[in-house]
């Protein structure tokens, strides 16, 4: 059974080898897993910064998710942006995303967020399907274009 919580700035190490481990599998650039594991223990003592830590039985890490909190103009509590959520592959479709992910909002929401975002490639189908089946949607209610997210720098 697959225990999924709320971590700590303790986890910190843990949370960055996870990071490490997601980013080298998708081939995606990456600092080493001690820089990573330092930002974690930064931002989990930040408001408004979460992570979610999934452990076997053994209490060997299978999966993590971080969310960050910002304020919102449209309403009275904070947008949660999900940053990453990863499973470890042997573990995938066996449900712990979807465990982590129900955490992850069952936080936010009682942080008082009654919204998320979540960033996915196009070209990540798998990804994508996983937070359409969990009522994640490209197009806003009432609209019918679709929502673009675009990255740039600050300087």
């Amino acid at each position: 059974m697959t225990v999924v919580r709320r971590a700590a700035v303790e986890d910190a190490e843990v949370l960055g080898r996870l990071l490490w481990d997601f980013n080298t599998e998708f081939d995606t650039e990456t600092d080493d897993a001690e820089v990573l594991a330092g930002r974690f223990a930064r931002l989990l003592g930040l408001d408004g910064v979460l992570a979610v830590l999934a452990e076997d039985t053994s209490d060997l890490a299978v999966g993590f998710a971080l969310v960050t909190l910002r304020p919102a103009i449209w309403y009275d509590g904070p947008v949660a942006q999900l940053e990453e959520l990863y499973v470890v592959p042997a573990l995938r479709s066996r449900g712990v995303g979807t465990r982590i992910l129900a955490l992850c909002r069952d936080l936010a929401r009682d942080l008082g967020s009654p919204e998320m975002h979540i960033n996915v490639d196009e070209v990540d189908t798998d990804t994508r399907r996983f937070y359409e089946r969990h009522g994640f949607a490209t197009i806003e209610e009432g609209s019918e274009h679709r929502m673009l997210c675009y990255v740039g720098p600050t300087a």
